[in-house]
Order: structure tokens, then sequence, then C-alpha cells
């Protein structure tokens, strides 16, 4: 229902970028001025700000999709044109009031219709690099390296490379082309282990672009111990609406279908639960904090899921959200991978997620646990990535050998 309040906002924002790119165009092209010109660019400005509403009203069809993709695009136009709009008029009041008070050719010269139209341009041309790089930035997914020692034995391992993926966000924005890129960047690490932390999903399974052949894609994710994955808050099934999602008060679950994909793609699905692999380590997967999921009311406590395990062992945690840090390294857990915060994914959200995160992306070390957050490979919303990157993170794990465990007992 946020949604549902927040629309005036929108559509005051949508008009007052309106207001300034008409003013600018009727100041470049004053025949713009015409009704019978102003009603056409308006008409169709107004199908662009209710594309978004279009689009989710929609049942799936190629129609949807083009339109999801095409108000995707504009929800990142948008916020950027608001920027840049309210800079530039922040910028004029500035000036006007205070710095060109008493230099009337200055104040001239920057307020007539030749410096109105060259400041248009400007904003323009603004909005347009930071669309095309936001886009571009998004589509490219890079590799981040980190290293890591855990002071634990892992019979037969000296070391343990794990690629890290999240947020991927299959749907409207994300599809076959990104996760061919995404599982070619994996295969070449030749990775020992491969994990998803949530948000494999967009809310809805009928946005995947061909769940046969994205299943196949991801099947063929090569790794010595296997794919495993949990779920996120979006790994369930909900309609979106410009981020805000719609499905009731009732239980949140994951789509069967979800599930039957992942079983498809060979991506074992941890949901409450841990594996010892090889009798060298352990991996434990979390339902997300807000959303279990189906069959989980309340999600197990860090100490809860490390009972029963040898904690002389290695163990390792993916959790789709980055929270209970310091209650994880409490219980025992070595290493925790998480995603969900794309680091604030376009700017200012990269400044303004730091003050919601104890880590936001990247590494911490919580008491001996080492902490580590993809800004993840796919978008949500806005179809762009701006000040942040897609990433594959891959993590070279050394535990402690067995003879360096044997000489601390001997000197001891």
């Amino acid at each position: 229902m946020i949604a549902v309040y927040l629309s005036p906002i929108y559509l005051l924002l949508c008009a007052y970028v309106f207001y300034r790119m008409q003013t600018w165009l009727e100041r470049c092209l004053p025949y713009l001025k015409r009704k019978r010109i102003r009603i056409p660019i308006a008409s169709l400005y107004l199908c662009t700000a209710f594309s978004i509403l279009a689009a989710f009203l929609l049942k799936p069809s190629p129609a949807k999709r083009l339109l999801k993709q095409f108000s995707n695009t504009w929800l990142g136009m948008l916020l950027y044109a608001l920027l840049v709009i309210l800079i530039a008029d922040l910028l004029r009041l500035v000036l006007k009031r205070f710095l060109f008070r008493k230099d009337s050719r200055l104040k001239e010269r920057l307020f007539s219709p030749n410096g109105h139209r060259l400041i248009g341009m400007v904003c323009i041309f603004c909005v347009g690099c930071f669309t095309i790089a936001g886009i571009t930035s998004a589509d490219h997914i890079r590799v981040t390296d980190y290293e890591v020692s855990v002071d634990k034995e892992a019979p037969g391992l000296d070391e343990l490379k794990i690629v890290l993926v999240a947020d991927l966000h299959l749907g409207y924005s994300i599809g076959i082309r990104h996760m061919e890129q995404m599982a070619g960047l994996i295969n070449e690490e030749d990775a020992d282990l491969v994990v998803m932390a949530g948000d494999i999903f967009d809310n809805e399974y009928e946005a995947l672009e061909n769940p046969e052949i994205l299943a196949e894609i991801l099947g063929g994710i090569q790794s010595r111990y296997g794919v495993y994955a949990c779920y996120g808050n979006h790994d369930v099934k909900e309609k979106v609406l410009a981020g805000f999602t719609f499905g009731g008060k009732g239980e949140k679950a994951s789509d069967p279908r979800m599930d039957a994909f992942l079983e498809k793609a060979g991506i074992r699905l941890l949901r409450e639960e841990g594996v010892l692999i090889e009798d060298a380590f352990y991996l434990y997967g979390r339902p997300d904090y807000g959303r279990p999921g189906r069959g989980i009311r309340v999600r197990k406590t860090p100490a809860q899921l490390t009972e029963g395990m040898d904690l002389s062992r290695p163990v390792i945690v993916i959790d789709h959200q980055p929270r209970e840090l310091q209650e994880l390294a409490d219980a025992g857990v070595d290493l925790d991978l998480c995603g969900h915060t794309h680091d604030g994914q376009t700017f200012p959200g990269n400044l303004t997620a730091r003050l919601f995160w104890e880590n936001t992306c990247g590494y911490l070390e919580k008491d001996g646990m080492h902490n580590i957050v993809t800004s993840g490979v796919g978008v949500f919303g806005p179809d762009m990535r701006l000040g942040t990157r897609s990433e594959i993170c891959v993590i070279t794990v050394r535990f402690r050998l067995a003879s360096e465990a044997s000489d601390t007992g001997s000197a001891e």
C-alpha cells in the first residue's frame, strides 16, 4: 500500500520535470508553444509516466515485458533528471540572489534566452551521460577477489575457492544474456564451491525470459562440490510496482515453480539447513530475515543453527541480508556470505545505504568471523548502476593445516 500513498509524490515529481523540460524546449523552439504541438508532447510524456502502472496491470506477454523494461529505464532517467534539474535550479537561485546581485551584465547573460538554452543543453547532456553510464555498468559483470584465513582445520583441504553471487533478480531486466555472462565468469574461476545468497528471482516467475534456457545455463555452472543457494526477500510470489510489493497479508512463500527451477538447474536450496561437505566444512543456508518462506515462521538464532556442529570444523553461512553479525560470530561461524544491499545500486543510493548496514558491501571482520557482502549480479527497479558494480565475488579461504594444529598442540 505504500506505493499508493507515494503515488501523488511521484506524479508531482514527474510534473516538475515536465515543466522544466517544456520551458526549456519552448525557449529553444518558440513554435512549440502552439497548442496543437503542446498537447501531443504532454500526452506522450503522460504515457511515459504511467508506463509503470500499465506494465503492472498487463498480463504476462511480450508487450508487458517490453513495457516493463521501458518503465525500469524511465525510473532511472527520472531519478537523474530530478537530481540534475534540482541542482541547476538551486545554482540558479544562489547565483541570482547572492553572487550576481551587483554584476548585472553576468546576470543578464546567464538568464537570457541563450543562457537558458545552454543550461538546458548541459542538463540534458548530463542526464544522457548518467543514463548511458548506468545501463552500461549494470550490463557488465566484474570479478572481485577476496582472501581470508580461517584458524580451523578442514581435513583434506588447504584452501577452498568459493564463488559468491547474489541478487540475480531473474525477470524482466535480467535474462539469458546476463546469465550467460555470469556463468562464463564463474566457470573461468574453476571454483570448489558456488553459493547464491538470495534474490535469485524477481518475485514473479512469469517474468522469466525463458525458464528452460535459463535453467540450462545455470545448470552449466561447474564446481567441485556443487552449487548451493538460500532464498532472499524477493524469492517469494508477489506483484511488484515501482519497487513496492503487493501480495496481501498471507504467508510469503516462493512460487513452487521457483523451487522446481532450482532443482532442474542442479542448485541445492538450503532452507534453514546445513550440510557437512566432504567431512571438511559446514555450509548452512538461512531463510530470509524478513520473509523466511514456506513452513518457516521464525528462523533459527545463530546459536541454534550451530547446535550439533563440530565447531572444530569451519562453518560457512549463506544469508541473504547481512544481519546478526555479532551473534553469528559468537555462535562460532567463520565465514558469513551475504547480498541484498546492491551497495545502493545507483548514486546517491550508494551513499545513503551506508547509513543502514554495518557492512553495506565488501569485507568486514567481526570478532574473528569474516563477513563478505556482494553488491550483486543483477538489478532491482531501474535497470542501471551508477557508483556501484555488478559483480561475482571469488573468495579464497585458507585453512589451518593439520601439521600446524599438531605443532600448536605440542607447544602447549
